[in-house]
């Protein structure tokens, strides 16, 4: 497609979206008056208008039915959770018996680990991605150490070569090769926050498997955002938040995936509680535990039902549209971002450098700009004039047109709002 940079353009691709109407399916902060250009769905999404009633029902049950809500509710809530499955299923490429809800993100990677960081003297190390996000590192970090080891010598970290940005796909593979013997665990994030580079997944996963090894996948950035085929690519586990992409609310609860060649291995050492065990047999009180037959049986405690109510919310809204058009239109609306992104570039006589590789098949909808030459002043004009963006030192901001909720004529407006704020700086 040839794209033009004006608002007759952008109000025509508008036009012949279908998924335009759902930008009204949710909620907007306002910045003088005007709903505001919102572009960190990549750090939280905004809210479907929906979740209301899904968090009211919930409180109406309550005060309602009290203790009798777990089994009369109109969606019972011992068995709430079960509701994730098929849909969830469908976004990350998984059987519904290899998908949970439970707990929040970094909690259920440590839980994960348990069952698949099991070190020995002779295979301990984890491969992990140069600058990972910050929680991930201090997962890593604490687990070793837990272990008895140091961090120095069982995180190995891919870096990027000189002068690059975006880890190289051979050089995750080679390190995995190099490491051989003495790798455990590899544990990547599928999409980088900084930079937005999606990872090949399938072939890590295969390289990881080829030397022994367990591979996790932490999916913040990836579930929602990227195609997902978890149980095809032969994944062991991964886990992502529901806040971001998937648009659930301020640190809701985490989507888990445990591989079905793992459901039934009864040496695999996971911890245990009420609510991973036999459903059928949960009230008997029995001493012994007895673990539900797939990813449900990592769950632990009983589930915070009103904070699920809202991610069902999305999850519904997911499958009424379906991934397939979110994505076909998230190439479309990356690619017109980026074509604004450089012409604006040239208008103003920039120097901006989009470190998310240009490849679409290495990218979702977020594109990380350095903005060479500018500071944190441009970052303040476009939040006070309405554009939402999200800043990483030392001159990044980071753009996600999310696909449910972003019109091309934001596109439009953004570029001429962010033209205004260096030339007038």
């Amino acid at each position: 497609m040839t794209f033009e940079n004006s608002l007759a353009f952008a109000q025509q691709l508008d036009a012949q979206d279908p998924l335009k109407q759902y930008q009204n399916e949710f909620s907007f902060p306002q910045v003088n008056g005007k709903k505001v250009i919102y572009f960190t769905g990549n750090s939280l999404g905004l809210q479907p208008k929906s979740a209301r009633a899904y968090v009211d029902e919930v409180m109406n049950d309550w005060a309602n039915l009290a203790v009798e809500g777990h089994f009369y509710a109109e969606k019972p809530w011992w068995d709430y959770h079960e509701r994730f499955a098929n849909p969830l299923s469908k976004l990350v490429g998984a059987l519904p018996s290899e998908v949970t809800v439970m707990n929040t993100l970094t909690v259920n990677l440590h839980l994960l680990m348990v069952s698949f960081y099991s070190p020995t003297t002779q295979r301990y190390k984890i491969i992990c991605e140069e600058k990972a996000f910050p929680s991930d590192q201090y997962l890593f970090q604490s687990q070793v150490r837990f272990h008895g080891y140091s961090p120095e010598n069982a995180i190995v970290e891919v870096k990027r070569r000189e002068g690059e940005h975006n880890i190289r796909l051979e050089d995750i593979v080679a390190k995995i090769e190099e490491v051989g013997d003495e790798l455990a665990l590899v544990l990547i994030g599928g999409v980088n926050y900084y930079t937005g580079q999606v990872f090949d997944i399938k072939t890590i996963t295969q390289a990881g498997h080829q030397v022994g090894a367990y591979v996790g996948w932490d999916l913040a950035h990836a579930a929602g955002n990227v195609e997902l085929k978890l149980h095809d690519w032969q994944v062991d586990f991964a886990a992502w938040c529901s806040y971001k992409y998937m648009n659930s609310g301020p640190g809701n609860a985490s989507g888990c995936f445990i591989h079905e060649k793992h459901h039934t291995n009864s040496e695999l050492p996971r911890f245990a509680g009420w609510w991973g065990h036999n459903k059928e047999r949960r009230f008997k009180m029995e001493s012994v535990f007895d673990p539900i037959q797939g990813a449900d049986g990592w769950q632990i405690s009983n589930l915070p039902v009103l904070s699920l109510a809202p991610y069902l919310a999305s999850v519904d809204l997911f499958a009424k549209i379906g991934l397939d058009a979110l994505i076909q239109k998230r190439n479309t609306i990356t690619a017109y971002l980026e074509f604004v992104l450089h012409q604006i570039d040239r208008e103003v006589n920039g120097n901006f450098e989009i470190i998310t590789p240009a490849n679409q098949e290495e990218r979702g909808c977020q594109l990380s700009v350095f903005l060479h030459g500018e500071g944190r002043s441009l970052f303040d004009y476009l939040m006070k004039n309405g554009v939402i963006v999200d800043w990483r030192e030392p001159n990044v901001i980071r753009l996600a047109p999310v696909p449910l909720y972003t019109s091309f004529e934001d596109i439009y407006h953004f570029g001429q709002i962010l033209k205004s704020g260096i030339l007038n700086k």
